[in-house]
């Protein structure tokens, strides 16, 4: 277990200086991200002129979870884990981990962690130094309940939304390119995750549907616990589900890696 702990925790470690090199993408990247929020606060903003709430919540709650889901997206969201994984397949660079003693989901996961690591702090920078325009309109909930949900709740989001872009890397096994199944994904997670809208503001109906998808629990689930938009009753059975989620992916991550390596051949030494 020892060795297994100190395996794992040295490809944390490299991952940490691979993405250190990369920071300043990450940096520029949440930059970026505050001109998309800047833009979602005139929209809603707008939205929002002449009502006090629109579904039930007031502006300031509103912007309150735009804010947390971009923190969020730079500590739990999958970038580019799929293409890397599928570069890995198509230029046989994944052939080395077939002889070593190393779990292969594990690997990437691992590496997945500490990216996230350092894209989420880099995140924060921006926010922190726009937090004296921010703050006003900031507004969390005070029950400590929601922080000991949400946590596993986030961390749970981040294995769907790796095993999500793990699973699209495999598919390398039998397609030769994957962008149009990412980028298909993508414009789902986009709608059904909750990033252009509260998925509460759907119709009842709809909304209870989404419930039952993988993509409620990718970044609208962890955001709405945090900042208030679910009771405790309705973030325990979303843990639930979301945990059943977690573990049909992973399982059909591990069927899609055995059924891919039989079509792998490889050459070379």
């Amino acid at each position: 277990m020892r060795l297994l702990v100190a395996k794992y925790r040295h490809v944390f470690n490299v991952g940490l200086q691979n993405s250190i090199v990369y920071r300043w993408n990450f940096a520029l990247r949440a930059v970026f991200s505050l001109v998309h929020l800047a833009f979602v606060f005139i929209l809603w903003g707008a939205a929002f002129r002449g009502e006090d709430t629109i579904g039930g919540f007031s502006l300031d709650q509103t912007l309150t979870y735009f804010v947390t889901l971009l923190v969020l997206q730079f500590f739990i969201g999958a970038f580019n884990e799929d293409y890397q994984i599928s570069e890995e397949i198509r230029n046989g660079l994944i052939n080395q981990f077939l002889l070593k003693p190393i779990n292969y989901f594990a690997y990437r996961f691992t590496l997945f962690l500490s990216a996230r690591l350092i894209s989420g702090l880099l995140a924060l920078v921006p926010v922190v130094l726009c937090l004296p325009l921010l703050q006003e309109h900031l507004t969390f909930p005070d029950e400590a309940w929601r922080l000991y949900l949400g946590i596993p709740a986030a961390f749970m989001a981040a294995l769907i939304q790796f095993s999500i872009a793990y699973v699209f890397g495999l598919l390398t096994f039998w397609f030769l390119e994957i962008q149009s199944f990412v980028i298909l994904s993508l414009a789902i997670e986009t709608v059904l995750g909750g990033q252009i809208f509260p998925l509460d503001l759907l119709p009842a109906t709809i909304f209870r549907i989404s419930q039952f998808l993988p993509y409620y629990y990718q970044m609208y689930f962890p955001a709405a616990i945090f900042t208030g938009r679910l009771d405790q009753a309705t973030a325990m059975e979303g843990l639930a589900i979301q945990a059943i989620w977690v573990v049909l992916l992973l399982a059909f991550g591990q069927f899609l890696w055995r059924r891919g390596l039989r079509r792998h051949t490889a050459v070379g030494g």
